[in-house]
């Protein structure tokens, strides 16, 4: 068994646990190549269906090429798809100046609305520990309380694949299957497994973007490289972050752990 195979492996029984535990469970799809890879692997762990709801956070602001694969994709996928959005923080005027207030009305609060409305218990996510220091933080199963809060100084300990997955009375639970998947893990699986992806990421007159959102959080990074072989030869090389390119990552820490403190994904 390859280093692949141990992270599908593990994965695939992260997500099965949360699903034996929870009956409200839902995957939060961005349409980036992590959520996206964790929608591929929710399929595999159960033959091909994805017997849960598949929830977007629609902030108005994605690449029109996001909505394209989104629609395309959950339809292909035959998912349940549920789209939330902060209707009155964008009536509002709601904007992408300031990063705390936009991330927080747009992305955390409609979260709270979507939870609200469906009850969801449970909540798979994509994000992985090599991200950004403070996500090395998380717990495969992570409690939020009832005002969304995560404390991250006080996590439940996770000891020879043995997790926590109860949650307080008043809260729900993050559960993050790749948290130990790196960038490129995410790419070398996403070349044997055949999964497709948006083509945001691939060079177009040398430029790429190598973690996507938010249209008005996200630049380009000069890239001549056009298919996943060229993206894993450029990361193999590269000493650049990997959301150097997202607005809220070019802030100072404090920010940062601020958002994940008050519930931002």
């Amino acid at each position: 068994m390859d280093k692949l195979d141990e992270l599908e492996s593990q994965s695939i029984y992260i997500i099965r646990e949360a699903y034996y535990h929870y009956k409200k469970l839902a995957v939060l799809w961005s349409i980036g190549k992590d959520s996206t890879t964790l929608v591929w692997l929710v399929r595999k762990a159960f033959f091909g269906k994805v017997p849960f709801p598949a929830l977007h956070i629609d902030t108005s602001f994605k690449f029109p090429e996001m909505y394209k694969f989104r629609d395309e994709y959950s339809k292909k996928w035959g998912m349940d798809l549920k789209i939330t959005m902060n209707k009155a923080a964008l009536d509002a005027g709601m904007t992408c100046e300031k990063k705390l207030d936009c991330c927080n009305a747009l992305k955390t609060n409609a979260l709270k609305m979507a939870i609200a409305e469906h009850g969801f218990e449970a909540l798979l996510l994509g994000i992985r520990r090599d991200e950004h220091g403070i996500r090395a933080k998380e717990r495969y199963f992570s409690p939020r309380d009832e005002s969304f809060q995560w404390n991250y100084q006080d996590q439940p300990p996770e000891l020879w694949d043995q997790y926590k997955s109860q949650a307080e009375e008043k809260t729900h639970i993050r559960v993050h299957p790749l948290l130990g998947w790196t960038e490129v893990d995410i790419w070398r699986y996403l070349k044997r497994e055949q999964v497709p992806i948006t083509d945001l990421y691939f060079s177009k007159q040398g430029k790429r973007y190598r973690s996507i959102g938010c249209t008005t959080c996200c630049n380009p990074i000069e890239s001549n490289a056009r298919n996943i072989d060229e993206v894993i030869e450029e990361l193999e090389t590269t000493n650049t972050s990997e959301r150097a390119g997202r607005a809220q990552d070019k802030e100072d820490t404090y920010t940062m752990q601020k958002l994940r403190a008050l519930g931002y994904m």
